[in-house]
């Protein structure tokens, strides 16, 4: 295991060195928002992969009325992609602003309805993502990861907790994520869901994948359950890089230790090699060792870096995030 900012990690020359690297950033929400914050000053060539399993909220609301994909995962991506002119920072803002209220608006965010009326103008959810892109001067690409809303099911144990060994199957991202028991693994409906083929293009043709930081059953997992986008992550000459949160023992992950999050990514997708997993040193609890096998495992070199939020506890700061991805990749 390394210090980011170390001279060497031990590992390959990266592909593409002596230019900006081509990176594919896979999750959801505001995990996967803070990664991309972190890379814009990395490289400009940035593909974001994001999940399509929300039911909650907004974008719940919009899935079950219209039947499309949840559009609140993709306009986060989009928001955090945004050009820093004010061009950009205001339009950012439009889409990201909410109705108050508790009329048919409320509670609905203003760039979910656009993007759910560019996808029935245009036909298509590609195109009309890449159109906000084009409004918000966006220094990326956003793309579903399935081309198709899925539902993510759970198998949980202590979902009731007047049975507390009992494994029930929880069903929805939103009764998954808030669930009182203990997360034992997951699928997704429909089973297998079609990828977008964009998206598996964008992971072959990356220098570096990045999975995570995000809720881990219901943004980072849902990825390796789309059959041709796992094909694509293990065979993709790109390196690979898992980031891990900054809190390990919450919501879907209780009782959960650094370890036990790179145990079921290896569980979901026992043939996936990593090179990298990049973790604040807060998170081991004295656990260096093991979660230092537990990526050996994997094939990838443990790095420790700062990453931490020193004024928001169980975040990760943009611009320390940014130093270590800067550092790995080069």
């Amino acid at each position: 295991m390394t210090w980011a900012g170390s001279e060497s990690y031990g590992l390959r020359p990266a592909p593409g060195a002596g230019r900006r690297p081509a990176v594919a950033a896979l999750g959801g929400g505001h995990g996967l928002a803070a990664s991309l914050q972190a890379l814009q000053p990395v490289t400009d060539r940035i593909t974001a992969i994001v999940t399509v399993a929300d039911d909650g909220g907004s974008s719940g609301r919009l899935r079950e009325e219209f039947d499309i994909l949840p559009p609140g995962d993709l306009r986060m991506a989009l928001a955090a992609l945004c050009s820093a002119s004010e061009w950009g920072l205001q339009w950012r803002d439009a889409l990201q602003h909410r109705f108050a209220g508790d009329g048919p608006l409320g509670g609905h965010a203003l760039g979910n309805l656009i993007i759910a009326s560019l996808w029935d103008l245009l036909g298509d959810p590609v195109a009309g993502l890449d159109l906000v892109g084009r409004l918000l001067g966006a220094r990326g690409r956003v793309l579903p990861v399935a081309t198709d809303p899925v539902r993510i099911a759970a198998s949980v144990v202590g979902a009731d907790p007047d049975e507390p060994d009992e494994v029930t199957e929880v069903v929805g991202q939103v009764r998954v994520a808030t669930t009182a028991g203990r997360v034992l693994s997951v699928r997704l409906d429909p089973d297998p869901p079609t990828a977008c083929p964009e998206a598996v293009q964008a992971i072959l043709d990356a220098d570096w994948v990045i999975l995570g930081p995000g809720s881990w059953f219901t943004s980072v997992m849902p990825h390796l359950l789309v059959p041709e986008i796992r094909e694509a992550l293990v065979h993709t000459r790109a390196r690979r890089m898992l980031t891990l949160n900054m809190v390990m023992n919450t919501g879907e992950t209780t009782g959960f230790s650094a370890s036990d999050h790179l145990e079921v990514l290896a569980a979901h997708a026992p043939d996936l090699h990593l090179d990298v997993v990049l973790a604040d040193p807060s998170v081991v609890d004295g656990d260096h060792d093991q979660l230092g096998d537990t990526a050996a495992a994997m094939g990838a070199e443990l790095v420790f870096s700062p990453v931490a939020d020193p004024d928001q506890p169980g975040t990760h700061d943009t611009l320390r995030l940014a130093a270590a991805y800067r550092d790995v990749m080069e």
